[in-house]
């Protein structure tokens, strides 16, 4: 997580040590994640962080805003992981298999962070809230469309596609792959299907997800 938490969190907020910092916003990631907005509470946060209720409204207005604070500083860290995938030169298939394996590897070391993305994704939230999860699918969908456009034009890629709509059945696939690895739900769904557990199989699922997309994409 950045160390700023900047636009929602007050002065206060940012003027406590950097492990304070961390820790209020590392354990606000877990308790949303793992109870979801509407069913966590001020309370539970700052009882497990080690620090007051009054001192959480020191730091923050509302239950919103620390929500809000943590959602940008989570999916700040995915966004880099994003920015840093555009800038790579590959071609189209070791584009895709680097993205696999990073986000992947995201997903292991952050669970947290995917299960609070899950939330974002799947629940009602104020508007303030949705332009996160926008934002990261802008991003998302630029690199993606971009790869493939990419590859269209090198031949990589069959030319009867459209980049968008395939973009967005790309990152359909990427997205279930993360909440498979941190969401009990489709870690469920995920055994169902193949027959394997998420847990310890990256490789296996590179290899299957490289096939299916490259039948699909008609990657030389």
């Amino acid at each position: 997580m950045s160390e700023t938490g900047a636009g929602f969190a007050k002065q206060a907020f940012l003027n406590l040590p950097a492990e304070k910092r961390e820790r209020i916003l590392r354990t606000a990631v877990e308790e949303f994640a793992e109870g979801g907005y509407e069913h966590t509470s001020i309370q539970q946060i700052a009882a497990k962080a080690g620090i007051s209720v009054g001192a959480v409204y020191k730091y923050f207005e509302d239950k919103e805003a620390l929500f809000a604070c943590v959602v940008q500083e989570g999916l700040g860290v995915l966004e880099q992981t994003l920015q840093a995938l555009a800038a790579t030169e590959e071609d189209i298939a070791l584009k895709a298999e680097t993205i696999l394996r990073d986000l992947l590897a995201f997903s292991r070391e952050n669970p947290e962070l995917i299960r609070l993305y899950h939330v974002l994704t799947t629940s009602g939230n104020r508007d303030v809230l949705r332009q996160f999860s926008q934002r990261i699918e802008a991003l998302s969908a630029s690199v993606y469309r971009d790869a493939i456009a990419a590859g269209q034009k090198t031949g990589d890629v069959r030319k009867d596609v459209d980049p968008s709509f395939f973009a967005f059945l790309l990152d359909n696939i990427f997205m279930m792959l993360q909440f498979s690895t941190a969401c009990d739900y489709y870690r469920e769904r995920f055994s169902i299907y193949t027959g394997r557990q998420p847990e310890d199989c990256d490789d296996w699922i590179v290899a299957q997800t490289l096939m299916f997309l490259k039948a699909a994409f008609n990657f030389k």
